[in-house]
């Protein structure tokens, strides 16, 4: 979650609270290890869901906001991984 918080600048409860809700409706799913929660897109989901955020990916690559959220990850210092994150 915290690569979310730090590429999207927005807070822990507000990116958490989202996060529940797509739990919740199957879109994604999360594994616990001690105090980290990892998320991914519910590799159960049915094609057609698969496909349009695909298409959705696609389509919104290069493009402001994402472009912009896609570089502050990428320059975030410290990683999940490691013993801490930004």
């Amino acid at each position: 979650m915290c690569e979310l918080t730090h590429a999207l600048g927005a807070s822990q409860p507000h990116i958490s609270r989202h996060l529940g809700q797509l739990r919740e409706l199957g879109i994604v799913t999360d594994r616990r290890a001690g105090l980290w929660v990892y998320y991914r897109i519910n590799p159960a989901l049915p094609s057609w869901a698969a496909a349009v955020i695909e298409q959705t990916t696609s389509g919104t690559a290069g493009s402001s906001p994402f472009a912009e959220d896609e570089a502050r990850l990428a320059a975030m210092a410290n990683r999940p991984g490691a013993a801490r994150c930004a």
